[in-house]
């Protein structure tokens, strides 16, 4: 086996030692079908099946074979190969080699830095480049996208194309070129060029608009540190991949695809930990924009298939991407060569304050009992060329979980359309640089598992709303309403679109168990947030591709296969796989059938000035709540903490006096209580409470 007790779960990563193992074995076999040199794209953990892992958990006696993914490349023989090394033995050893067609690995960091220097060494690019007054390469930037129609065959990455104004670390988005080199990565070389505005080049915007911190002259100066303090550390613990905290259990992985996954998330309660999720992640995002002149056309990124969030992690910054006490999870994943590729301080684990979790003031005594909230936090951070993409799972000590994606970054600019004064299609965010409307559509896979100990099999979906009573003998004064609850039982039927006028959710059952007094199944509701769905054409490729994106909910029955919502193969596809061809079937998704839940949220951005030369963050998500999984409020068990570093501030007197007239409300009398009951407060503040 392979350096086998450096792991201790099935579901962790590979290791350095298997990384490189799965190198020589994979290097080993081509080198004997004589393929020539191998360019590697991916080595990563094969996940074993649910089945193999809840027998595992089950008894951990029963441990699932050891076994590696792989995608590598030997062009011109074998362009795309699909690879699974056995760890299992005493080495590491091919047992399936496939040689594929018609598809496209993702591309991955090396790809993208292969394609901006093919670009940046092409003659006729140089001389477009000189064109336009520009001759000096190391200020040129070509960001490398992934190709939507794609104009001609190959392996094909197209760069926009930008200047920097005289310093490394200008913001190049101020200064867009207007010409589009396409590069093919086999061949090494440009294979197409978009010249919108043939040989009369618009004037390139120079005016300088930056956000680096060594560009920035005027800085605020009234801004006093604010620090999180935890004298005794933190509350979690941590065990490998495995995080407890606050009765929660949960389970970590990371790859190259989907980044950060969660598995065996579950919550304590009453001695037992009662399983709640199986496997969640977030497994495909379209990012479509609405410029039909070509050829933005082309401009459309399915950035968790073309790229990998994993891949594109970053490596986060104490102090700067999380505050507070901080346990940092490192990634290990490869590069073109086979080599290793760390990726320190790729997972930020810390818990923060996040306000009152509940409270209430008998109004008659004055007396008062409050509790602050605390929420865990498990986030990482993707750079995907542009943008960039903060992704953060939150844990609450009522049984809460919500999932949000802060979205920030440079905004994709180009040079005005040839014949347009202004952009029909985008904001003029400086003279002359246009940044076009798009819409940025996620999707999470959430393989539930409520309260089930075979990871959800036993669950049926149901679809909630709120409904008002017709007129008539039941409604006599016109204000009832009811909630209406429906089962979805097949796909077609669970193919869904949240109505916000009717509060529409989703219910996720489980029979099996039932709670004490009201009888019904235990449940936890999916609560969308109501955003948009896909603005693109049913006919457009875009539609095509994204299917997941027309509808806020699918639910198909779980196969291992099915774990992408766009397909295996995402860059250059065509559409017609993932969702679009499971969903077909109409299968049913009943109790028994193990449904696995598809959330298609995002947002349409319709670009502002003011999210130039850098973005502030927007933000979509989703919120995961129990329903009659408790017995009531399971955060009542909250102690009191008074939060003895809270201190009164502009002016004594004042603090003093509003302190008293809300000590009935927020604690003791005296301020200092954070989580606190009142019994002193009633007097004073008996007239500012009314």
């Amino acid at each position: 086996m392979v350096k086998a007790s450096s792991t201790s779960h099935p579901l962790d990563a590979l290791t350095a030692d298997e990384i490189k193992a799965c190198s020589r074995a994979c290097t080993k076999h081509a080198e004997e079908e004589k393929f020539g040199a191998l360019r590697f794209n991916v080595i990563s953990l094969k996940e074993p099946s649910k089945d193999e892992l809840i027998a595992y958990e089950a008894d951990h006696n029963k441990v699932p074979d050891r076994t590696a993914y792989c995608i590598v490349q030997a062009f011109p023989k074998a362009p795309v190969n699909e690879v699974y090394v056995d760890l299992s033995g005493p080495e590491a050893k091919v047992t399936c080699w496939t040689e594929l067609e018609g598809v496209q690995p993702l591309a991955s960091p090396d790809d993208c830095l292969l394609a901006e220097q093919i670009a940046k060494a092409d003659p006729k690019v140089r001389e477009m480049l000189k064109m336009r007054g520009v001759t000096d390469m190391d200020l040129v930037a070509c960001d490398p996208w992934s190709v939507h129609m794609v104009p001609c065959e190959g392996r094909l990455i197209q760069l926009w194309m930008y200047y920097r104004n005289g310093h490394p670390d200008d913001n190049h988005y101020a200064h867009p070129l207007d010409f589009i080199p396409v590069v093919d990565l086999n061949l090494k070389k440009v294979v197409h060029m978009d010249k919108p505005h043939q040989d009369t080049p618009p004037k390139m915007p120079t005016e300088n608009y930056n956000y680096h911190h060594k560009l920035v002259d005027d800085w605020r100066t009234d801004l006093k540190p604010l620090n999180v303090d935890q004298p005794e550390g933190p509350s979690f613990k941590v065990e490998g991949n495995l995080i407890k905290w606050q009765k929660w259990h949960i389970r970590t992985s990371f790859n190259y695809r989907e980044g950060l996954v969660l598995h065996n998330v579950g919550y304590e309660d009453q001695g037992k930990v009662r399983p709640i999720i199986h496997r969640a992640s977030l497994v495909e995002m379209a990012v479509p924009y609405g410029d039909p002149n070509a050829p933005f056309q082309r401009k459309c990124a399915f950035d968790v298939g073309d790229y990998g969030l994993g891949f594109c992690a970053n490596s986060l910054e104490l102090g700067c991407d999380c505050l507070g006490h901080i346990k940092y999870f490192d990634a290990l994943l490869n590069d073109s060569k086979g080599d290793i590729m760390e990726i320190p301080k790729a997972v930020c684990l810390h818990e923060e304050d996040a306000g009152i979790m509940w409270k209430h003031m008998d109004y008659r005594s004055g007396k008062a009992e409050v509790r602050r909230s605390r929420r865990l936090v498990l986030s990482f951070i993707s750079t995907v060329v542009n943008y960039e993409y903060a992704f953060y799972w939150y844990f609450y000590q009522d049984g809460t979980i919500k999932y949000e994606i802060k979205l920030t970054g440079e905004l994709s600019t180009n040079v005005l359309s040839l014949g347009e004064e202004a952009p029909e299609y985008g904001t003029l965010v400086m003279e002359g640089v246009n940044a076009q409307h798009h819409q940025h559509m996620f999707c999470a896979r959430l393989d539930m598992a409520v309260d089930d100990e075979e990871g959800g099999k036993g669950l049926y979906v149901t679809e909630v709303h709120a409904e008002a009573l017709p007129e008539g003998p039941k409604n006599p004064h016109g204000n009832g309403f009811i909630a209406v609850e429906a089962p979805l039982r097949s796909e077609s039927e669970a193919a869904r679109v949240a109505d916000g006028a009717t509060g529409v959710y989703w219910k996720v059952n489980n029979p099996a168990s039932r709670h004490p007094a009201t009888g019904k199944p235990v449940a936890f509701k999916l609560i969308p947030q109501g955003g948009p769905t896909l603005l693109a054409k049913p006919y457009s490729l875009i539609a095509k591709r994204g299917l997941f994106a027309t509808k806020h909910l699918w639910v198909t029955p779980h196969q291992e296969e099915e774990r992408y919502a766009a397909g295996d193969w995402v860059l250059q596809a065509e559409g017609g796989d993932g969702l679009e061809e499971w969903v077909k079937k109409d299968r049913s998704v009943r109790s028994g059938s193990d449904p696995v839940l598809w959330h298609c949220f995002g947002l349409t951005h319709i670009v502002r000035p003011e999210d130039f030369p850098v973005m502030p963050v927007e933000s979509a998500g989703f919120t995961l709540k129990p329903v009659g999984f408790f017995r009531g409020n399971p955060a009542i068990d909250i102690p009191y903490q008074p939060n003895a570093a809270s201190k009164l501030c502009c002016g004594t007197a004042n603090g003093h006096a509003n302190a008293l007239s809300n000590g009935h409300a927020n604690g003791h009398a005296d301020g200092n209580s954070a989580n606190g009951s009142s019994d002193n407060g009633y007097a004073n503040g008996q007239a500012n409470g009314h």
